[in-house]
């Protein structure tokens, strides 16, 4: 179970967001490569496009080559233009200061960016990055080739079927993302196995969220073991599940960096008592959101175009009690079920569709006011 990674997305800074703390970066780097973790995980775009840098200068150009493994990934989000393609992947290689990336991701693949609105091809298709990617890899600039995945499971099982040259796919996953209606972290896992994939978990404790909880919920979990941290509840959760490459944890302290390290080297799989009290700390969690999960019951069976009102108004109600809500990873997801179900772009606005909860409730306010925050929050 010795598989925790280091997520490059939340590093420690002193006045601004690529103003890096080196010195205790330093340290966290190598207190993780001293407690036996090699997997790092950066992004051309994290820190504002400087956290492959930063890996650069506090991993690569400070331990050899063989001693870490990197992965990076294309921002298929930005929409680069085909002729930029091979000038990007360049750029990533000369910012982290390496020959070849261990595992490089095609960044955020997800119903719009690969069939489009309109399902006939979106940007993925349209510049022919698989093309490119394989062509890295044929090049030995690559050694292994992923994606990371923000969609429905139903996508993954088509997207997995057509590109057998994908041979991991990176994740959110976590107790409550796990049978997320919109996030479908169980369901997508499923499928990346049922392919004969690897998985990568991101989003262990979703973005910080999972660190603190209510104080009942906390109160739980310390009567059985007082010891441990609250986070490493969810990192143990995902280090348990199988096939998986690396758990990532998005690390900004050395703190966090011991802690992780420490959980994932006594960690062994949970007790019937341990999920047991792990169930019952997120029950309590999804209770304590601005719309309880026993309330979104009564939605089950209502559609807002095409997409179950239930998925809406949890994934806005979760990101509500998130410590930073606008960044949470639910936000994501809103405009591929839009598109998957009924080929609409939200940007461009919805029509009016009144929302009449079976009691009689006029609820089409509420669903318009989620929509509406997911919207203005999507990336």
């Amino acid at each position: 179970m010795k598989n925790l990674g280091f997520g490059m997305m939340r590093l420690p800074v002193l006045s601004g967001p690529t103003d890096f703390d080196y010195e205790q970066l330093n340290r966290m780097v190598d207190a993780f490569l001293e407690a036996g973790y090699t997997y790092f995980d950066t992004s051309f775009v994290y820190h504002n496009g400087k956290s492959e840098e930063a890996t650069r200068k506090a991993l690569v150009e400070r331990h050899t080559r063989d001693s870490f493994t990197v992965a990076t990934k294309f921002p298929t989000f930005m929409l680069i233009p085909e002729e930029k393609i091979e000038e990007t992947f360049q750029s990533q290689l000369d910012n982290l200061g390496v020959d070849y990336v261990d595992y490089y991701l095609l960044h955020n693949i997800q119903t719009v960016y690969y069939d489009g609105y309109d399902g006939n091809g979106g940007i993925v298709k349209t510049t022919h990055l698989f093309e490119y990617a394989k062509k890295w890899k044929d090049d030995g600039k690559i050694r292994h080739l992923g994606i990371s995945f923000h969609s429905s499971a139903k996508l993954l099982d088509r997207v997995l079927t057509e590109h057998p040259e994908i041979e991991f796919v990176q994740i959110a996953l976590n107790p409550i993302d796990w049978d997320s209606e919109l996030v479908q972290a169980g369901p997508c896992y499923d499928v990346i196995r049922k392919h004969g994939r690897k998985v990568i978990i991101m989003e262990a404790v979703k973005g910080g969220g999972l660190a603190k909880l209510p104080e009942k919920a906390e109160a739980v979990l310390k009567a059985v073991h007082p010891d441990w941290s609250i986070a490493s509840w969810s990192v143990r959760y995902c280090l348990e599940k199988e096939d998986v490459i690396a758990v990532l944890s998005g690390m900004s302290t050395l703190e966090q960096v011991l802690d992780n390290t420490k959980t994932s080297n006594e960690a062994q799989p949970l007790t019937d008592e341990e999920k047991t009290a792990l169930a019952e700390a997120m029950r309590i969690y999804r209770e304590s959101a601005p719309i309880k999960q026993s309330e979104l019951e009564k939605f089950k069976g209502l559609l807002y175009h095409g997409v179950p009102v239930s998925a809406i108004l949890q994934a806005w109600s979760i990101c509500q009690i998130q410590p930073d809500p606008g960044f949470s990873d639910d936000n994501n997801y809103l405009k591929n079920a839009l598109a998957e179900a009924e080929r609409v772009d939200f940007h461009n606005g919805l029509e009016k569709q009144n929302v009449i909860a079976p009691d009689g409730t006029d609820i089409t306010e509420t669903v318009e006011k989620a929509v509406a925050w997911l919207t203005e929050h999507s990336f």
